[in-house]
């Protein structure tokens, strides 16, 4: 996998240690909207947090969204790691999608390729998820 997102191993074990001693909790719930199906949590690592939501959708696949910050990068590329290659892979403008205001990041595994193009390289996942070993 090492070669799918292009990070040396080293690297790719240092990522894993940080995702290793994240803390999760669940999210607080939304009065108004029903929880999602697969769930909301808080991942929390060093000092900063990052909504991940699971949107699991039977025979069309599973979606993961994840706040648009180091720690939601990281997440997404454990994630990768763990699952394989998304057929979907993409940043989301701000408020978006509901719960993030400050926009996200999205990886959707099964179901059809998105019929336009578009999406992020794992190169800008991983530049941004190094922030989070700090």
């Amino acid at each position: 996998m090492t070669e799918v997102l292009g990070v040396d191993p080293g690297l790719l074990a240092r990522f894993r240690a940080a995702h290793a001693t994240i803390r999760w909790r669940d999210a607080p719930r939304a009065r108004r909207r029903p929880a999602p199906p697969g769930g909301v949590r808080i991942a929390h690592l060093h000092d900063e947090e990052a909504r991940v939501v699971t949107l699991d959708a039977g025979a069309d696949g599973t979606t993961l969204q994840t706040d648009s910050g180091p720690v939601g990068a990281l997440v997404l590329l454990i994630e990768v790691e763990r699952r394989g290659t998304p057929v979907d892979l993409r940043a989301r403008e701000a408020a978006e999608l509901p719960g993030f205001p400050q926009g996200a990041l999205e990886a959707r595994w099964g179901g059809p390729r998105p019929a336009a193009p578009g999406g992020i390289g794992y190169a800008d996942l991983v530049a941004l998820a190094r922030y989070a070993l700090a």
